[in-house]
C-alpha cells in the first residue's frame, strides 16, 4: 500500500510540475490553483507511505517518478528535445526507482 501511495504521489508530482509551467510564474490564477492543489496532494500522500517505508526509500521514489514523469511530459507534451544523453540519464533515474522498490520488502 505505501508503494502505491508514493507512486500517486509522484504522478500528481508530474501533474503539478506541468502546471507549473502552464502558470507562467503563477500569473495565470486557475492554473497556479491547480499546481499548488497537486502539490498539497503530493505532499499528503508522500506522507503517507513515509509512515511505513524509509524516509531515504520513499523521498527518492517519489522524486525519481516526478522527475521520469516530468521528463517524459516534457518531451511529449511540451515539443522538449529527447536526446540520447537525456534519454539515458532517463532511463538511469528509471533503474534507481525500480532498484529502491525491490530492495524494500514492503
Amino acid at each position: 500500500m505505501a508503494w502505491a501511495l508514493i507512486s500517486a504521489a509522484g504522478v500528481l508530482e508530474i501533474v503539478w510540475a506541468c502546471f507549473m509551467r502552464r502558470s507562467e510564474g503563477f500569473t495565470r490564477p486557475a492554473d497556479s490553483v491547480l499546481c499548488l492543489a497537486c502539490m498539497a496532494a503530493s505532499f499528503w500522500l508522500l506522507s503517507l507511505g513515509m509512515r511505513t517505508l524509509p524516509m531515504g526509500s520513499a523521498y527518492a521514489a517519489w522524486t525519481g517518478i516526478g522527475t521520469l514523469g516530468a521528463f517524459i511530459a516534457g518531451v511529449v507534451l511540451m515539443g522538449e528535445p529527447a536526446g540520447w544523453l537525456r534519454t539515458g540519464s532517463a532511463g538511469l533515474i528509471l533503474i534507481g526507482v525500480i532498484g529502491l522498490r525491490l530492495a524494500e520488502k514492503t
